[in-house]
């Protein structure tokens, strides 16, 4: 049986499409999911990167497209009243969850949908006094312990080079992105390509000229 490691971040929309679609990309392989969820913001600032909502084209095409993929692979999915916004609050709710801060897949479910499947605020303080109500964590979302777990997540994922959510580890191999789940299904399959040249090559690659 395979672990998988799922770093995702309740802010984005691709994670959200990811998580749904991950049962069926999993159907008939034995496997472990671990739940971790991180700031992506933290990664971003690591790398030096925007998010793509930070830049006005890309975040119309991207709400765009999440729309599209969604009604493709038959996800609710309904833009929150405001995005981005701080995803903290659920991100802590989530890891107090649970001793280890990895939460089960119905905590994750409750808060992705809490985020993509309303329309509302999902950083509304109500609202999330409503959320932290139903799920009855067993720590205190605000406490330093979880606020610490958290960043080991984030901490943890830079180490393993993960840039971006969702992205899933296993083996210490890295798939990015809720488009690479066929190419997970085929590694967890044992498809003799990822032993073959192509997933080396990059090393393989230089790089020509930095800005």
């Amino acid at each position: 049986m395979k672990t998988i490691h799922f770093y995702l971040d309740f802010i984005s929309p691709y994670a959200w499409l990811a998580f749904d679609a991950l049962p069926k990309a999993l159907q008939g392989i034995s496997h472990k999911v671990v739940h971790k969820p991180v700031l992506f913001a933290s990664m971003l600032k690591h790398h030096g990167h925007l998010g793509p909502a930070e830049i006005s084209s890309k975040r119309d095409w991207t709400y765009r497209q999440v729309l599209w993929l969604a009604r493709q692979q038959g996800t609710t999915l309904q833009l929150p009243a405001m995005h981005p916004f701080n995803p903290l609050g659920l991100l802590r709710l989530a890891t107090a969850c649970d001793a280890d801060g990895e939460p089960n897949r119905f905590v994750c479910e409750k808060l992705f949908q809490h985020v993509w499947c309303t329309g509302l605020d999902a950083a509304d303080p109500e609202r999330l006094l409503q959320l932290n109500a139903q799920l009855a964590p067993g720590r205190d979302p605000v406490s330093a312990e979880v606020k610490q777990a958290l960043q080991a997540h984030a901490d943890e994922a830079i180490a393993l080079g993960v840039f971006g959510v969702p992205s899933f580890v296993v083996d210490d191999q890295l798939f990015w992105g809720q488009d690479a789940l066929p190419m997970l299904r085929a590694y967890l399959k044992g498809d003799p390509w990822f032993d073959g040249p192509d997933w080396h090559a990059p090393a393989q690659c230089r790089v020509g000229i930095r800005r």
